[in-house]
């Protein structure tokens, strides 16, 4: 998967309760007012498509930078005098956050025990396991994981063949692959080649509110949509995924 353009923040995966800061900071700042990115994605080594990205948030977040954009001029609207109940109202905001909805763009690539996700905005692999030692194809176990590959390091390793009818995972995957061991035991040979498209993301805070009021982070889950359209589902409390497969289309009667 090669992005021509590729925005990557040198940032550094906190597995745990602050995980998922620099991936949120990122998410969420393509969420408060900054124009579509236009990337030219090389899917594969003879297709090339130009894919057009603008964010969606779900709901403005607290306590992140305000972005300045050019506002069109429009009437100022005409706003009931607050009564007392409303203002009382105002003043118990749930200090909870709120989920953050998304679009991103990643790599994906299917293995005979796994599968693998590469995130864009954080330059990060998410290494999914199966359970049941590689049987359970609807949950399992994840661990984040930098990618280290860089243009101009090999693609692939031409000594490595893989069996017919499997493929040795390239570049980032493949680097990652080959470099552990465990991880290449772990998932076995890819089934497919990696595809790289623009999908819905989300994270769902964990934590708690304090006797405070005050909002205490704690695990959160974040949800990524494959290109079959499931949903897989990662729970940063045990590092487990689970995989909720899309409800197949109703079949309209033939006549």
């Amino acid at each position: 998967m090669r992005f021509i353009k590729r925005m990557r923040p040198p940032l550094r995966w906190q597995f745990g309760l602050l995980s998922v800061s620099g991936l949120l900071m990122l998410i969420i700042a393509s969420c408060q007012g900054e124009q579509p990115i236009q990337y030219l994605m090389e899917v594969t080594r003879e297709v090339t498509l130009v894919v057009v990205v603008t964010a969606t948030p779900s709901s403005p977040q607290p306590d992140t930078p305000e972005i300045t954009a050019p506002i069109p001029v429009t009437p100022e609207p005409v706003l009931p005098t607050p009564t007392a109940e409303a203002t009382a109202e105002q003043t118990r905001i749930d200090p909870f956050p709120a989920p953050i909805v998304s679009e991103i763009i990643v790599a994906e690539q299917v293995f005979e025990r796994g599968r693998m996700f590469y995130l864009q905005p954080s330059g990060e692999i998410w290494v999914l396991q199966n359970g049941s030692s590689g049987e359970d194809e609807l949950s399992g176990s994840w661990t984040p994981q930098d990618d280290t590959w860089q243009e101009g390091m090999p693609e692939f390793d031409p000594a490595i063949t893989a069996p017919e009818g499997l493929f040795q995972p390239e570049r980032g995957f493949g680097k990652l692959w080959r470099e552990n061991p465990s991880i290449q035991e772990a998932l076995g040979w890819a089934l497919e080649a990696e595809y790289g498209h623009v999908t819905e993301y989300s994270y769902t805070y964990g934590g708690q509110v304090n006797a405070q009021a005050t909002y205490v982070q704690g695990p959160g889950t974040h949800t990524i949509r494959s290109r079959e359209g499931d949903t897989f589902v990662f729970y940063e409390a045990d590092a487990t995924w689970e995989r909720i497969e899309a409800e197949a289309p109703e079949q309209t009667p033939a006549g």
